[in-house]
């Protein structure tokens, strides 16, 4: 971790209303803020401008201030690091992206995912999703400062195993060479990938630590080499368990009745949402309702290392609208 002020953050994307995965996330992530008397920052990632919800990211917010998670920097309140939305960054990937080319660790690319699957299916191209081999032997001199939207723009990974160790998950390693190949930081149609926004987001804004789901695990190590390749300050990282669907399936916006919103809508108690919520994760040895100000104290990693992926019961929203919690709630 770096040597300064804990600074950790929630980084929803707005494409559907905050559902109870996304608010257990946010949770740990506020509570390790808060523990080490750290900030706590929220920025909007709204790259994929074709799967923003429009007035969604109002919508996310209230959530969080619904559950009394509040935030030192972000949306509404500004900050130093601002702005806190990602469609409003652009200028900081660009500069980013620019350093990168001064040092000549990006090459366009012309192929697509069809020609990636396609190239897959020979056996000597097994070896990663985009081999070395199939980097460009030539490049055309001033490629960079032409228009190239007819081209990605990838990054040059070169052969070696990046480890860390996860405050929830433990030791990690990975080649990235051989797991993911040289990755793209710009795609064809010229919008900034997500590797790149979030380790010059985090970069920018200082964050000591990522706290996020486990489904980003596997992202990891690909920021790790990115954020060295820019001389930046490696973060710590923890990634929490998912909670799933009864299906076994992460939840999306299709689970709507698990949506903050829903739950709201139902008269469910956030004492209640939060205490259960906490509970799940190993917060709380019982499930009761709980402000997050009152986790803060006894936060800690210890209580969440070894956790698997909680599976949302099937009278979840019963058990939460029962009359027994709901008078355990109103007697707090």
């Amino acid at each position: 971790m770096q040597n300064a002020r804990y600074h950790g953050r929630f980084a929803p994307s707005p494409t559907g209303h905050l559902h109870v995965g996304s608010a257990r996330t946010a949770l740990v992530a506020w509570c390790a803020a808060r523990r080490s008397n750290g900030l706590f920052t929220i920025r909007v990632e709204d790259l994929d401008e074709p799967r923003t919800v429009p007035g969604m990211q109002d919508a996310q917010l209230n959530d969080l201030e619904w559950l009394r998670i509040d935030w030192d920097a972000g949306p509404k309140i500004g900050g130093p690091h601002g702005p806190y939305i990602q469609s409003l960054r652009h200028e900081h990937y660009q500069a980013a992206l620019d350093q990168l080319y001064r040092q000549e660790t990006l090459f366009p690319c012309k192929l697509s995912r069809k020609d990636l699957r396609e190239l897959a299916s020979a056996p000597h191209e097994r070896q990663s999703p985009y081999p070395r081999s199939l980097r460009p032997a030539h490049v055309q001199p001033g490629w960079y400062a032409e228009p190239h939207n007819d081209a990605a723009i990838r990054l040059k990974v070169p052969h070696g195993r990046i480890a860390f160790y996860d405050q929830v998950c433990g030791a990690h390693e990975e080649n990235v060479a051989v797991e993911v190949g040289d990755y793209v930081l710009k795609r064809k149609d010229g919008v900034f990938a997500y590797q790149l926004a979030v380790v010059v987001d985090d970069l920018h804004m200082g964050i000591t630590e990522v706290v996020r789901g486990q489904d980003l695990l596997e992202s990891t190590a690909r920021q790790l080499h990115l954020i060295d390749t820019l001389g930046g300050e490696l973060p710590s990282y923890a990634h929490v368990p998912l909670v799933l669907n009864a299906q076994g399936d992460k939840l999306s916006k299709r689970d709507a009745s698990l949506s903050l919103a829903s739950l709201r809508e139902r008269g469910i108690s956030a004492k209640c949402l939060v205490g259960y919520l906490a509970w799940t994760i190993g917060l709380l040895p019982e499930a009761r309702p709980v402000s997050p100000g009152e986790l803060v104290d006894h936060f800690d990693w210890s209580l969440i290392q070894g956790r698997q992926h909680w599976i949302v019961p099937e009278d979840l929203i019963e058990m939460l609208s029962s009359s027994v919690t709901l008078r355990r709630c109103s007697a707090t």
